[in-house]
């Protein structure tokens, strides 16, 4: 009986001619499905860009409700009213504000007059050790010069020559407005302004979700469906979210404290004037995954070098802000988040450029608890687990 070559048999053959066993991955792609989720990604993207405006309040309010939200609730366990709980709470929160931005404007006045003398120290700094050019560069300098001039008389007698064929042109000089400080002054002053009254609407939303406590949650395992194993699972989903954010919000801030602290007590060693300031700079750029660390040691550096005029104590205050963050980033917080909220490098980074294209530097702040409530969904969505392993240590 004569047996017939299939494509299967092929491929083993072929395998085995190779010294081993040829791995095939059935995996069939519905371009239909695929095509409908591309779409819905680029329209989730535009979404979220154009209603940006909106989305970033929501987003802060309920990261500061998780944050105030434990005082509400031992409050209320004291009998006292959420409605007062919640209204003194937010008091509490607005009056730390003004009291840091009081205590520490002496000092924010105090950097920002120095400014100037600053500059004026690093122009000289530079002018002092600029090289002279050798005799060389000077010479090869003046050849491309003349080679210049050259190709520039060229073109003038070729366009003298099309003027004269064709008739005069007319020049059209466009002037530049003058610089007016006024004008930045203004633009500043607006967007000021408009940052106080959304920190307005963003305190209200935080009252009225204190408020309310769980109505929302409540309001969406009734309408997550009838059956009880979909409830269960929206319960299990939301009460993952609160605890993660809710650990991350004290991580942050812990961490963010002791960033704080630290960095300012080394900074008082080492000599660094408005070190206070500068410290809680660097807890509050702590916050920012990567990129906050970076902009707190060369800015440091910056701050070492106008003050002492010296390279090398310049690396070692840099150095020292670094190797602040750096353990509390790579020991301390992976120790206090726990397993289920860690997530790999590799994805915070993505996930940190990706929000910091659609929300600017609102996105760059919210990034990883963006990521964060991510994972926890598709940690419980049969469908979206493969984005939840992706994101997963």
């Amino acid at each position: 009986m004569e047996e017939r070559a299939t494509p299967q048999g092929e491929r083993k053959a072929a395998g085995e001619d190779s010294g081993g066993e040829a791995a095939v991955l059935n995996a069939p792609v519905d371009v239909r499905s695929l095509s409908l989720s591309i779409l819905a990604g680029f329209a989730v993207v535009l979404f979220l860009q154009y209603s940006q405006s909106v989305l970033i309040p929501i987003v802060l309010g309920m990261l500061l409700s998780y944050a105030l939200s434990p005082l509400v609730s031992s409050l209320a366990r004291r009998r006292v009213p959420r409605p007062l709980g919640a209204a003194l709470a937010v008091s509490l929160l607005v009056s730390a504000i003004g009291v840091g931005v009081y205590t520490l404007s002496d000092e924010a006045v105090a950097i920002v007059a120095k400014v100037p003398e600053a500059a004026q120290g690093i122009r000289k700094r530079l002018t002092a050790h600029r090289r002279e050019p050798s005799t060389t560069l000077i010479k090869q300098v003046q050849e491309a010069a003349k080679e210049i001039e050259k190709t520039a008389d060229e073109a003038t007698k070729a366009e003298e020559d099309t003027r004269a064929r064709t008739g005069p042109v007319q020049r059209v000089e466009v002037v530049e407005p003058a610089f007016r400080a006024s004008d930045y002054i203004w633009m500043g002053g607006v967007g000021l302004f408009g940052f106080a009254g959304q920190f307005v609407v963003i305190l209200f939303l935080v009252y009225f979700l204190l408020v309310t406590g769980d109505l929302y949650k409540r309001k969406i395992v009734k309408i997550a469906g009838p059956t009880l194993s979909k409830k269960r699972v929206t319960v299990q989903i939301l009460d993952e979210i609160n605890a993660q954010i809710e650990r991350f919000i004290k991580v942050q801030l812990l961490t963010s404290l002791i960033v704080a602290v630290a960095t300012g007590a080394a900074l008082w060693a080492w000599g660094i004037e408005n070190f206070a300031m500068w410290g809680l700079l660097a807890g509050l750029f702590n916050s920012i995954p990567y990129a906050g660390p970076v902009i707190v040691s060369g800015g440091l550096a910056v701050v070492a070098f106008m003050q002492f005029n010296d390279v090398t104590r310049t690396l070692y205050v840099s150095a020292t802000a670094m190797v602040i963050t750096s353990l509390e980033g790579f020991l301390l917080t992976p120790m206090l988040m726990g397993k289920a909220a860690q997530m790999n490098p590799v994805a915070v980074f993505v996930g940190l450029l990706f929000w910091s294209w659609v929300w600017g530097l609102w996105g760059t702040v919210l990034a990883v608890p963006m990521l964060m409530m991510l994972k926890a969904i598709c940690d419980h969505i049969e469908d979206l687990q493969p984005i939840a392993e992706l994101l997963g240590d």
